[in-house]
């Protein structure tokens, strides 16, 4: 193996590039039009450091610049200062919830002159340098448990500070990062966990007040007692492999949840939930034992994914009444269709979504967007520039987008798996799963698809610090992939 020679803009990934700089020009006629108004006549005006389109082109200049400057950095001094780079990034955090202004309940910004810079923003490259920096020591085990510990604080610490700074939303995007773990070897089992709390909890509050017609009792906690059974059956059948526990625990459940319903409605009626509830707990104890006959740790997880289960989904009624403070819990309601409240909480996507819909095929062209002109859309230029997007260019302009979006992860994810390192492996699959996050949810939440949590689309939101941010991830692992080592033909 040999290091590539020759001059670093000949090794760095220019497909990478032209569809950064694709996208970083569409973002900013995206903004053009969402901040543009009748009385502007010349196109010099949208590079007027007055206007929002002036000062996103300036730090698009200023993010090309500190892009050539990341390429001139060796691989290895990144690795190597991943510590200080992680340690100083918490320091400001937390800095920053002390001396950062309150802004509609947030501690998030702090001022720099005619600038507002968002630490949390920065935290993103700190955390993902940091977290690959760990997981490509020769000595890391992701089966050792001190090794995953140590993981998940790194991955944890700076969403307990940015939540500190009253920030939920940006934190949140910090969970893909353990996309990172699960591709060095982490078990799936994490990932169901959090894809089965997701479903617990939309499916218990949709339906806990809808009745059955014939069992005078909610259909919502009966249904998260029945899809308990059938992922930890499932989790048996696909993970421990083990065929001959999976038939009698899927038997078992069948049997139970059949025969107790139809006792219920045609013989004699009773609180079914009874018998839901003797089914897991049958099925928990079931695993211990299996564990005492095979030794097969696995199912102390089942066992312990069973009652987990249990005591989450009943915590989340608490949990929506009692922790969620109220404007987080209308949004949750609007979301799910148990509320309808079109001019609060869910003005801005119901404005959205007219705003998209009024586009039609073509759109309705470049800066001749009604909605948007008219100033419709709350944030129109931030969190909800898809909408204007949708509006000017159509559907054809936001399929564009997305497609363009699609190829520009999948593409970090071959840089990242072309990686002979699992140093430059961690940092690619963070940087896409970061990406991957913040596309998917804000593009969720401008349809109606995911709450509303205040997150930028990438390279098309205005702010500096989110573009600035987005930029150096991204050339630093241009600079990573450029300093892999690669086989002697």
């Amino acid at each position: 193996m040999e290091k590539r020679r020759g001059n670093i803009f000949a090794r760095i990934d220019w497909f990478t590039v032209v569809l950064f700089l694709t996208l970083a020009v569409m973002g900013w006629l995206a903004i053009c039009g969402a901040s543009h108004s009748y009385i502007e006549t010349s196109f010099l005006e949208f590079f007027n450091q007055s206007e929002k389109s002036g000062k996103q082109a300036l730090w698009i200049g200023i993010s090309l610049v500190t892009g050539l400057i990341l390429l001139s950095i060796k691989k290895d001094t990144y690795r190597d200062l991943s510590g200080l780079i992680y340690i100083a990034a918490i320091a400001i955090g937390i800095l920053t919830i002390f001396i950062a202004k309150d802004i509609k309940g947030s501690h998030s910004w702090i001022s720099l002159g005619p600038f507002s810079i968002q630490p949390a923003e920065f935290m993103k490259f700190a955390t993902t340098l940091m977290l690959a920096s760990y997981v490509g020591r020769r000595e890391f085990n992701i089966n050792n448990r001190n090794d995953i510990i140590r993981s998940i604080a790194i991955i944890m610490l700076p969403m307990i500070v940015i939540v500190a700074q009253n920030e939920t939303g940006s934190a949140l995007v910090y969970l893909s990062l353990f996309i990172v773990l699960y591709r060095e070897g982490m078990t799936g089992i994490f990932l169901l966990m959090a894809v089965s709390a997701v479903v617990y909890f939309v499916v218990g509050i949709k339906y806990d007040a809808v009745m059955f017609d014939n069992l005078p009792m909610n259909v919502g906690p009966y249904a998260v007692t029945v899809l308990i059974q059938i992922f930890s059956t499932a989790m048996v059948k696909f993970w421990c492999k083990n065929d001959k526990t999976f038939l009698v625990l899927a038997i078992t459940n069948i049997a139970g949840t059949l025969l107790s319903y139809w006792i219920a409605v045609y013989l004699i009626e009773f609180n079914i939930m009874i018998i839901q509830y003797l089914l897991l707990m049958f099925n928990a104890v079931y695993m211990l034992l299996r564990i005492r006959l095979n030794k097969e740790k696995r199912n102390l997880w089942i066992a312990l994914y069973l009652l987990g289960s249990v005591v989450f989904y009943n915590s989340c009624e608490y949990v929506m009444h009692n922790v969620l403070k109220p404007h987080q819990k209308v949004r949750i309601e609007v979301l799910l269709g148990l509320k309808d409240d079109l001019s609060g909480v869910g003005y801005n996507v119901h404005q959205s979504k007219i705003a998209i819909g009024s586009g039609g095929l073509i759109g309705k062209g470049f800066l001749n967007g009604t909605q948007t002109k008219l100033k419709y859309v709350p944030e129109q230029d931030t969190d909800f520039i898809f909408c204007t997007i949708g509006e000017e260019q159509g559907f054809l302009g936001s399929a564009f987008i997305l497609i363009l979006f699609v190829v520009f992860i999948l593409r970090l994810i071959a840089l990242a798996e072309r990686q002979n390192s699992a140093f430059g492996r961690a940092y690619g699959y963070a940087l896409a799963s970061i990406f991957f996050f913040h596309f998917a949810i804000n593009i969720g939440m401008v349809i109606g698809f995911v709450p509303v949590i205040g997150i930028p689309l990438p390279f098309f939101s205005y702010g500096g610090s989110s573009f600035l941010g987005f930029s150096i991830l991204l050339f630093t692992f241009l600079r990573i992939d450029a300093d892999r080592e690669v086989t002697r033909v």
